[in-house]
Formats: C-alpha cells, sequence, structure tokens
C-alpha cells in the first residue's frame, strides 16, 4: 500500500482528513498524521475568544477525531527533517517515519524576538495554541489590573487583537492599547475605504495608532524615535517566518525559505512531496499567507493527493479570486467588512463573521463525530 504522511494539522489538511472521510480513502493507501497536537485551533476565532464573544474551546477542530473517522493514524509529534530523497522525515522525539507521498501544512514559525528583541513581556501569537495559553494565564494573573499593552503589526490579526485587548473580556478596567503598525501603514493591502473605517473604530475606541517600526532597546519598546513604555504586555502580529528544516532537507524553497510549490501545491523540486498553509509559497503566482487561502486549497491539495495515490497526475489548482472577503471583528459585538474597494461596519457583519466561522468549524466537527 502506498504511504501518505501529512505532516502539520493545518488547515489544508483538516480538508484532506475530511475528504477521505467522505469518499473513503483511496485504493491501496494508507496514511498517517504526523502533528503535535490533536487539535487545531482555528486563528480566525481568538480575537473573538479574547473578547468574551465566545468560550475558549469553541474555536477548535477535532484533528484525532476527524483522523480517526478517516482511518488515518495519528502520531503526535514535531518534524524537525525531511529526506525528500530517501522518503522520510525525523520527529523531535528521534523517530523516523517513512512516506511514498508527503504533504507539508505546518504553518510558519515565529519570528518576533528575532525582529522586535528579547523582552519577557513579549507574546508571540505563533504557534497559535501556545499564544492562547500564556495569554490566558496573563490575562488570568492581571485579572482586575489596569494594565497598558501594545500590539505590533499593522495587518488585519494586528487590527484584530488590537481592538479585542481593549475589550478583553474579565478586564475590571478597559486596557490601555496601541497599535503600531509598521512603517507600511496600516492595511497596508486592504483599500483606502476599508483603512479609513479601520481608522475610525480604532479613534472611537480609544487606541492609539502609531505607523513606525519598533524595536525593543534597553527594556523599552520604542517606535518613531519615542518610548511607548509602561507597558504589561506586547503581542506581535507581525507575520511568520519559515521553518529551516524544509530547506536543510534540500527542498526547493522561495527567497524567504518557504516551500515552493506549483499550481498543484506540489513541491517544484520534489513532485511526491506537496506543501500548503503558510510554509508553502506558490511559484507561479503570489498568494498570500492567509487562513483564508488555506481553507480553499484544501480541497484542491486533497484532490490532487488522491489523485496521485490513484496514479494520476495532478489536476486542481487553487485559484484566488480577486478579491477575499475579510471581516475584522471590532471586540464589541461589531466587525468591519472588506471586499475589494467595499468597506461596512456593523452588527450584521459580526453576525455574518460568526455564521462563516462556525459553518467552518461544525463541518469538521460532525465529520469527526462530535455533532
Amino acid at each position: 500500500m502506498r504511504h501518505l504522511l501529512l505532516i502539520g494539522g493545518g488547515h489544508a489538511h483538516v480538508a484532506v482528513l475530511a475528504d477521505w472521510i467522505r469518499r473513503g480513502p483511496p485504493p491501496d493507501a494508507r496514511a498517517t498524521l504526523l502533528t503535535p497536537h490533536p487539535a487545531l485551533r482555528y486563528s480566525g476565532m481568538v480575537p473573538g475568544w479574547i473578547a468574551g464573544e465566545h468560550e475558549r474551546l469553541r474555536g477548535i477542530v477535532d484533528l484525532a477525531g476527524l483522523a480517526a473517522a478517516a482511518g488515518v493514524e495519528l502520531v503526535l509529534g514535531r518534524a524537525v527533517a525531511i529526506d525528500p530523497g530517501a522518503r522520510h522525515v525525523t520527529t523531535a522525539a528521534g523517530n523516523r517515519i517513512g512516506f511514498d507521498l508527503a504533504s507539508l501544512d505546518t504553518g510558519g514559525v515565529g519570528h518576533a524576538a528575532r525582529t522586535l528583541g528579547e523582552d519577557p513581556r513579549l507574546l508571540e501569537i505563533r504557534p497559535i495554541e501556545r499564544f492562547v495559553e500564556r495569554l490566558d494565564q496573563w490575562r488570568r494573573a492581571r485579572a482586575g489590573d489596569r494594565v497598558r499593552a501594545a500590539v505590533v503589526g499593522g495587518g488585519a490579526g494586528g487590527v484584530e487583537l488590537a481592538l479585542a485587548l481593549r475589550n478583553l473580556a474579565g478586564a475590571g478596567t478597559r486596557p490601555e492599547v496601541t497599535l503600531v503598525t509598521g512603517s507600511a501603514g496600516l492595511l497596508p493591502t486592504m483599500s483606502r475605504a476599508v483603512r479609513r473605517t479601520t481608522r475610525g473604530e480604532l479613534a472611537r475606541q480609544g487606541i492609539a495608532v502609531i505607523a513606525a517600526d519598533a524595536r525593543f532597546r534597553d527594556g523599552a519598546l520604542m517606535a518613531g524615535g519615542a518610548s511607548l513604555e509602561p507597558l504589561d504586555l506586547v503581542i506581535a502580529a507581525i507575520g511568520s517566518a519559515a521553518p529551516e528544516w524544509p530547506g536543510a532537507g534540500r527542498l526547493a524553497t522561495d527567497r524567504a525559505g518557504f516551500v515552493a510549490v506549483d499550481e498543484f501545491q506540489r513541491s517544484v523540486s520534489h513532485p511526491h512531496v506537496f506543501a500548503a498553509g503558510d510554509v508553502a509559497a506558490r511559484a507561479d503566482r503570489d498568494v498570500a499567507h492567509s487562513g483564508v487561502h488555506a481553507v480553499f486549497a484544501g480541497p484542491k491539495l486533497a484532490a490532487n493527493l488522491r489523485a496521485v495515490l490513484g496514479g494520476r497526475e495532478p489536476a486542481a489548482s487553487y485559484r484566488p479570486r480577486w478579491n477575499s472577503l475579510y471581516l475584522l471583528t471590532t471586540g464589541d459585538g461589531r466587525a468591519i467588512l472588506s471586499y475589494g474597494p467595499i468597506a461596512a461596519k456593523g452588527c450584521w457583519v459580526r453576525a455574518l463573521k460568526r455564521w462563516i466561522d462556525l459553518r467552518w468549524i461544525d463541518t469538521y466537527a460532525r465529520s469527526a463525530g462530535g455533532a
């Protein structure tokens, strides 16, 4: 039997597991899922949890349940090396797992300390599960205290986290929050209307915005030549870096170290290795690292893996729409909509976001036998 090794339990691999549940395993094929955690935390629902809009466990996908329902072996561990020529990976525990076909969906790695500098108050949002655990511990320890926080990163994630912290659930006094966007400014890839709407919402909620790069210097967070101290918490939402082990294993990568893949999510150097999500970079087109794209690429990846396991060539390609829908929660029961040049804000946008998020989560809960 041909062995498919799914390395990482990311959004795209969830779709692969769902495909095996719905259609059954491909003939003469078996699969193993190697992942550090038995569940996937959906990052899009983390700001809502911070603001108390839903419970911590609501944004969870049961990877163990999905694997069991799909007939896929679950191995809890983290890949630290790959030899695509010899067709095996090595885990952090030193175990070696062989494969005929492999797919990587491990996500990127945090680089906040390398970019901003070391500081005990710094929380990196990757890996997301560790971030949630550390933030929950911090919140419990500071319950009732008056706190000042800074969020570094002017993308959608940074905006949502800043608004969520301003509305921190269980806080006796609303935290004072500063959003440091970096020199690129606020939401640089979104439309002028969305930036204007978001800037107005940040001002309405009393969140200061600084369009400058941040860096720790002598124990102080500096931005635009000025100190932002005193601060009790600094959250870095500055995107992810590539893990080193795929490139060290001689998989082709782009200049930033992400696994270079073709239109079928297949490695450009080793056609028996696929990659999707934040660990990968399309060589044929520019696709931003975003959970939105990973979710939509998942079914295409599932189709291609099934085809190759069946002795056929992959044929499914994810082509991003000309614009993606982004829904940014404001932490107070509303949300901001971004779709191309269109911007909107209101409770109805928050209701739409909640419906989309829970539909995605609950679809996989039913597949895993959780509903």
